[in-house]
């Protein structure tokens, strides 16, 4: 009997010559690549890297997204914790509906993945259909993404929408990439060594990087505009999360109250989106999300400093060095 194929790769369909723009494939056709990073190769578009499959979704979000003035978008670079704080943010705007114990029992956080409760605009709308109708989205919406400040939708960059950005340390991301990234690729391409990832990443070659480059453009629009860009660091979340989450809650526009600091409100948020409660509910650990992409690979840790269990001194200091040297004279340290 013959052995069943395995299925095909999640990113797959979006290479599919129907599928994807004239605009997308002149693009590709004509832009600098690196092979064997992602499951496919990377283009380097506006001075960052995206992988092919990608790219129709990235160019359909800046074509056609209209950013409203009371939006709200969490923009991370990959492996930043997103999911984390996406589970916050939906929390904090959406906690009048859930206050007490009945509701808190429908939270839709038990039974649907923080991906499929703040979409990506460029991983999921706008990379399923080149203008999906976002009418559905009560207001604020709130939304995802992991583009570059320079490569926002120009509505985003001229509206008054709120943009919450997340940032790692570097040698964290890229442990946490490389796992995730080896989980996607396909049997047959084998595993990617830790140390390739690290010589591409120091290279900049990465998904949306470089990553120095990334967070820079965040950290400079959070310097001048503070009121539009709220800049936020994983380790700083996770030393102090109560204070952080408070500090989203005023950013956002829906500040705590008194009562609700005095009932542990704070802490019950935190609670429902402790990576513990999250990775532990079965709709984090089985089936996939529209995109293909398993759920169980967006909880694996979650923990700072992990880097030392798969890094040597001399990789840690490799990181640091090209991190200082890139960051020099802006004030942002790691």
């Amino acid at each position: 009997m013959q052995a069943s194929q395995p299925p095909p790769p999640f990113y797959e369909k979006y290479l599919q010559d129907d599928v994807m723009s004239q605009e997308c494939k002149d693009l590709l056709s004509s832009v600098p690549s690196e092979e064997d990073w992602f499951p496919t190769s990377l283009h380097l578009y506006q001075g960052f890297w995206f992988p092919s499959w990608l790219l129709n979704g990235v160019l359909a979000c800046q074509n056609h997204f209209q950013a409203h003035p009371s939006d709200i978008l969490l923009v991370t670079s990959p492996k930043c914790g997103t999911s984390w704080l996406k589970a916050i943010l939906f929390s904090l705007l959406n906690r009048g509906k859930y206050s007490d114990s009945d509701s808190q029992q429908r939270h839709p956080l038990l039974t649907q993945n923080p991906h499929d409760l703040v979409p990506f605009l460029e991983l999921r709308l706008y990379l399923q259909q080149k203008n999906p109708d976002l009418t559905a989205f009560a207001s604020p919406r709130l939304l995802a993404t992991h583009l570059p400040y320079s490569s926002l939708p120009q509505s985003v960059r001229d509206s008054k929408c709120k943009l919450v950005y997340l940032c790692r340390n570097p040698k964290d991301n890229i442990v946490s990439m490389w796992h995730f990234i080896n989980k996607a690729r396909p049997e047959e391409k084998g595993q990617i060594p830790l140390l390739e990832c690290l010589d591409k990443f120091c290279r900049g070659v990465s998904m949306y990087g470089p990553y120095w480059d990334h967070v820079l453009g965040y950290h400079k629009a959070s310097s001048e505009m503070p009121e539009k860009v709220l800049f936020v660091k994983y380790e700083e979340m996770k030393e102090d999360p109560s204070v952080h989450v408070r500090r989203l809650a005023d950013f956002m526009g829906c500040p705590f109250s008194e009562e609700e600091l005095r009932d542990g409100t704070v802490e019950g948020i935190l609670r429902m989106c402790s990576f513990d409660n999250l990775s532990a509910l079965e709709v984090n650990k089985s089936g996939k999300l529209s995109t293909g992409l398993e759920r169980k690979w967006f909880f694996r840790k979650g923990e700072v400093g992990d880097w030392v269990n798969y890094m040597s001194a001399e990789m840690g200091e490799r990181i640091d060095g090209v991190m200082e040297e890139k960051l020099h004279g802006s004030g942002l340290k790691f």
